[in-house]
């Protein structure tokens, strides 16, 4: 299959399908406006993909909201007027997920798990804990800036490339202070879209490259209710979009990936990943994070629709 991109994540040797992919990527996003010329007076006409903006919020009646202590905010659909059609299927709804981003009191928490058992990894909340922080308020960089703050411009810049190739966005968070915690966003990305990408930088200091949250070994956690139904999936669209950053000379920490038992990969019933796109040492300038939406873009444009549940 087209998408072997398992030695792509050391970024020592690359796969030459998916390097092909890539190219056709690449093409492929130059494409997202179609540019014509008036033959009157040969002023060039820039033809923009037309979209609906539509609020959504959290309802009791979806599964696991009732999980979620702060679900009031409001979260935005990005609708195409026409689906693109995207290797043979329609594009899937991108949901982008500006990690961190609601100032809460960090004494308010939820179930780490649905069935109620410990988390079975450490991270920002304890191994062992049932009760892990609805939502954390994220890290500093050195500068002053919040890692709210650069997770929301880039996946604004995130959400500009994806809806110029042609994708529907959801876009959980657009402001700087959005109501809606860890379980609430994964809900609402569940019953909105058809992947899930959330934004994160990592609290260390050594620029350690880009990796994803891969799902812990435990047998116990992946045969629980929706783990069991998504993590292979969840691995599979960390590895391409890892894999794909890679080839275009993105820093990879490691093997690309850490095992994290974390709320959104313990609630997601759709392909789900939490990104860390670097740590505080990392460069995340307005033209950094524009090129970095680039390659993220091209890197969702690599995803093998194919292995994943028919788009909505």
């Amino acid at each position: 299959m087209w998408w072997n991109y398992s030695v792509i994540c050391l970024g020592k040797t690359k796969s030459i399908l998916v390097s092909i992919m890539l190219v056709i990527a690449l093409l492929f996003t130059s494409c997202g406006k179609t540019v014509s010329k008036a033959p009157e007076d040969n002023v060039v006409i820039v033809e923009v993909p037309k979209y609906e903006k539509i609020p959504v919020t959290i309802s009791d009646d979806m599964e696991f909201a009732e999980y979620s202590a702060i679900k009031t905010g409001t979260a935005y659909l990005y609708k195409q007027s026409e689906r693109k059609v995207i290797l043979g299927r329609f594009a899937p709804v991108v949901a982008i997920n500006a990690g961190h981003g609601t100032d809460i009191d960090l004494s308010i928490k939820t179930l780490s798990h649905p069935d109620g058992s410990p988390k079975v990894t450490g991270g920002t909340t304890k191994e062992g804990e049932v009760y892990s922080y609805a939502v954390s308020r994220g890290m500093t960089f050195p500068n002053g800036v919040k890692e709210a703050e650069v997770t929301l411009l880039l996946a604004l810049y995130l959400r500009d490339e994806l809806l110029d190739m042609g994708y529907d966005v959801l876009m959980i968070r657009e402001d700087i202070d959005t109501k809606l915690d860890n379980i609430a966003r994964t809900v609402i990305a569940n019953n909105y879209a058809n992947i899930h990408i959330s934004l994160h930088y990592d609290s260390t200091d050594t620029d350690k490259g880009i990796f994803y949250c891969s799902t812990p070994s435990s047998k116990k956690y992946r045969k629980m209710y929706p783990v069991n139904q998504t993590y292979e999936l969840n691995d599979l669209l960390g590895d391409t979009i890892v894999a794909a950053l890679a080839t275009q000379g993105e820093k990879i920490c490691g093997q690309g990936k850490l095992p994290m038992d974390l709320t959104q990969m313990s609630y997601t019933k759709i392909p789900s990943i939490d990104l860390e796109l670097g740590d505080r040492a990392s460069v995340h300038t307005p033209d950094r994070l524009k090129e970095l939406a680039s390659h993220l873009a091209t890197a969702i444009y690599c995803i093998p629709l194919e292995s994943f549940p028919e788009v909505k």
